[in-house]
């Protein structure tokens, strides 16, 4: 089954889908799976390619959860390109899980986006400045522990929250939305 994902495609915020837990994928991967999360990984990888992107109706995006395109599995996709474009975080991951985090928190300066969401919710939502996340990788086809800090593994955290029905603006402080903690760590 190819998938086709695109902006059309996404699962968005006003669809209670959204909020739907997910569950563990059977390892190793049926075909279906594995097509699925190389169809995210590609749509992540290439839609910050503003031609392809453009030609794919593809919303740039750094992670991908299953669950956003209607599949309540817990796999996600993660590409982080530098600032010349090149790729410096790629995985595929299924069944990721967090294994350890530090008690320190970081935190986005201009807040968090996400493709499931498109209407802006400002304010500062407060993650685990470094975590370590165990899962099987797709791209490597092994088991894998990857060290995240800073906006590696702010990515994880807002995609592993999509496992369990949470958007990023859950965390925001309805109150005070840019209320800053003592001693979290601000990422420009």
């Amino acid at each position: 089954m190819l998938m086709k994902i695109n902006t059309e495609t996404i699962v968005k915020d006003n669809n209670s889908a959204i909020r739907n837990k997910s569950v563990d994928v059977t390892l190793p991967l049926s075909d279906e799976d594995r097509d699925l999360l190389l169809d995210m990984y590609n749509y992540v990888k290439n839609s910050t390619d503003k031609e392809i992107a453009e030609k794919e109706n593809l919303q740039p995006a750094v992670g991908i959860s299953a669950i956003q395109v209607g599949i309540g599995k817990k796999m996600m996709a993660i590409v982080i390109k530098n600032s010349e474009g090149k790729i410096v975080y790629q995985y595929a991951m299924a069944n990721p899980k967090i294994i350890s985090e530090s008690v320190e928190k970081a935190y986005l300066a201009g807040g968090e986006g996400c493709l499931s969401v498109p209407d802006e919710h400002e304010g500062y939502v407060y993650r685990a400045r470094r975590i370590k996340v165990k899962g099987y990788d797709l791209l490597t086809d092994k088991e894998v522990v990857i060290k995240a800090q800073d906006y590696l593994a702010i990515v994880f955290q807002h995609e592993l929250d999509h496992f369990k029905g949470i958007l990023y603006y859950d965390h925001i402080d309805k109150e005070d939305p840019f209320h800053v903690k003592e001693n979290a760590y601000c990422l420009e």
